[in-house]
């Protein structure tokens, strides 16, 4: 049976898709290869502002693509199919190729705010993580007593691109160029990171994310294939024959890394 872990990487990658939208904040030093650069912690699968009264299903591809000297590539592509109903809750299944396997795998996310829980579903072995989502704060709360950034943070500016139809559906633009300053991370000159967002005006979602990197080099997400329809009410339910095989009782998303502090019940 796959660890906790492994459904964590999985549920970090496919959690993209979900994101709303806002600029990152300053820390880390970047958008990073895939993980903070779409906003997973505050807008992904354990988001605490589900969008409601708008559902969807849609398919979603991410390509990362990286020059190296001398010529040679690294790129590969990864595919989510995705749902969300009316009430906001939100499935995710995820497929990948791990590296060393010969056949692609999938795994399946379930956000379910109604329930106030997150399900990691494995296919393969019929089992099912249950992640307890943690109670709501006030926006208040999140306004008071932030920290001034610190100096040598990375500087954001933003642009607005605009409206126009992104894969069929309208959408709305804006472009983030974040500058790392000289001596931040070691580096010996600035460095800039330039992400393109394009946010469904109806569904409250990115349809098209591109983001350059000289660190990481490139990464792009399309949403494709969008119909705006209520989806079987069946997709939002685990399976009868699945076995849950751990359960938190606080918390509800894993801190970054990974899920290594929670093991499975004895």
């Amino acid at each position: 049976m796959k660890t906790l872990t492994q459904f964590c990487s999985v549920m970090l990658a496919g959690g993209v898709l979900l994101a709303q939208g806002p600029p990152p904040g300053p820390r880390g030093h970047g958008f990073g290869p895939g993980g903070p650069e779409f906003g997973i912690r505050s807008e992904g699968p354990w988001s605490k502002t589900p969008v409601t009264g708008a559902p969807y299903s849609a398919t979603q591809i991410t390509q990362f693509q990286q020059n190296l000297s001398g010529g040679n590539q690294i790129s590969r592509q990864e595919q989510s199919k995705v749902y969300r109903d009316l009430q906001g809750r939100v499935r995710i299944e995820h497929t990948r190729t791990p590296p060393g396997a010969t056949a692609p795998e999938t795994q399946v996310t379930i956000f379910d705010p109604v329930a106030s829980a997150t399900y990691l579903l494995d296919p393969a072995t019929k089992t099912v993580v249950k992640l307890q989502l943690p109670p709501a704060h006030s926006a208040t709360s999140h306004r008071q007593g932030r920290p001034a950034p610190p100096a040598g943070a990375p500087q954001l500016s933003t642009e607005d691109l605009g409206k126009q139809a992104i894969n069929g559906v309208p959408a709305t633009g804006s472009r983030v160029t974040e500058t790392i300053p000289a001596g931040a991370i070691g580096n010996a000159q600035p460095i800039l990171v330039v992400r393109e967002t394009w946010i469904s005006t109806e569904l409250k979602i990115p349809v098209q994310i591109k983001t350059t990197d000289p660190r990481f080099g490139n990464t792009s997400m399309q949403l494709s294939n969008i119909a705006q329809s209520e989806p079987d009410a069946s997709l939002f339910q685990v399976p009868s024959d699945y076995t849950v095989s751990a359960k938190t009782t606080h918390g509800g998303f894993p801190p970054a890394g990974g899920m290594r502090q929670h093991r499975p019940q004895q």
